[in-house]
């Protein structure tokens, strides 16, 4: 029989999984990044960890929308929220690259399904001064973008292309609403989320890029002169967030964070989102130099993920020691 006092996964995930989203997009969009780069067997590895993860925030969302309604809709309120569908178009993104459109296509289906509810219960209570979370209603956007782009590519679906290209401009307009809303000071003391700042960026390019692979497949998206504005904004997309990144690493040294904190997942995403970004980029704009800073970019995304899965490890490792711990000196203490 197990203790009592032993809490089950699930309830272990529950408080976490909003913010926790971030840790499958992060997995996830990394696994992108080393295929793009031809590790494939090192991508599909960290594909597992990224649909575990994703079946344990599904298992937390669906409980507590059963469950607990109020609780769910209080959630569902905050930005983190968005990580659901988010992560869920990251993961559909991957499969379309292993030829498992099927899947893909059910994973589109239920984002696509969640994002208008959850984009209107964030957007509602946006306020001033908010943290790099505000950008999320951009990236869930863009996601559904990239997903819907993919499959239109491999499937030549001409209405998903289409309607992927007005989901790419209206992520772009959630990410200028979002900015005016944001508290720059969150580049100073963010616990990690700040970085989402240059991811929505990151997500918007890698958007365009393959918008632009699609339209080069043979389905008319725009004429040539739609064709051109398309390029220049991709590659005007790619080269902000590569300086966003940029000034948000030289704010990470001029203040450094180094405690563990969940939020930090929300700083590999955009790590390996830039990654995947330039390397598509430079593909779909035939650069060949990005290609080589796309490769760097891919293995410090690792790095960093491996920092922030370690430190994951070590704060769960503690959490559970000192439970134990806590415990055992009640019992001492013949409290119960």
């Amino acid at each position: 029989m197990a203790s009592p006092h032993r809490r089950s996964p699930r309830t272990w995930w529950a408080p976490r999984a909003p913010a926790a989203g971030a840790a499958v997009m992060a997995t996830g969009i990394l696994s992108v990044a080393l295929h793009l780069v031809g590790h494939e067997a090192l991508s599909r590895v960290a594909l597992v960890p990224a649909c575990a993860a994703w079946i344990l925030l599904a298992a937390s969302f669906a409980h507590l929308l059963l469950s607990d309604r109020v609780g769910w809709v209080a959630r569902a309120d905050t930005p983190g929220a968005l990580t659901a569908v988010a992560a869920t178009a990251v993961l559909g993104t991957r499969f379309s690259l292993l030829g498992w459109t099927s899947v893909a296509a059910v994973l589109l289906a239920l984002a696509t399904l969640l994002w208008p509810a959850l984009l209107l219960l964030v957007v509602r209570h946006w306020g001033r001064r908010m943290p790099g979370s505000v950008f999320l209603g951009c990236v869930a956007t863009e996601g559904l973008a990239v997903l819907g782009a993919t499959l239109a590519a491999s499937t030549s679906t001409a209405w998903l292309a289409h309607t992927a290209l007005v989901l790419f401009w209206s992520g772009l307009l959630l990410y200028a609403a979002a900015l005016m809303r944001f508290d720059v000071r969150e580049v100073a003391r963010g616990a990690g989320d700040h970085w989402v700042l240059g991811g929505a960026l990151g997500i918007s390019a890698l958007a365009g890029a393959i918008l632009l692979d699609a339209a080069d497949s043979g389905m008319r998206l725009w004429n040539d002169d739609d064709s051109a504005v398309m390029r220049h904004t991709t590659v005007a997309l790619l080269v902000v967030s590569l300086a966003a990144s940029a000034v948000l690493a030289g704010c990470e040294v001029v203040w450094p964070r180094l405690r563990y904190d969940v939020r930090r997942w929300s700083t590999v995403f955009p790590l390996g989102m830039v990654a995947a970004a330039t390397l598509s980029v430079a593909f779909a704009v035939d650069v060949a130099w990005l290609e080589g800073l796309g490769q760097a970019l891919v293995w410090i995304a690792l790095a960093v993920w491996s920092a922030v899965a370690a430190g994951a490890g070590a704060s769960m490792w503690a959490e559970s020691h000192g439970t134990s711990t806590q415990r055992a000196r009640k019992t001492r203490s013949g409290g119960t």
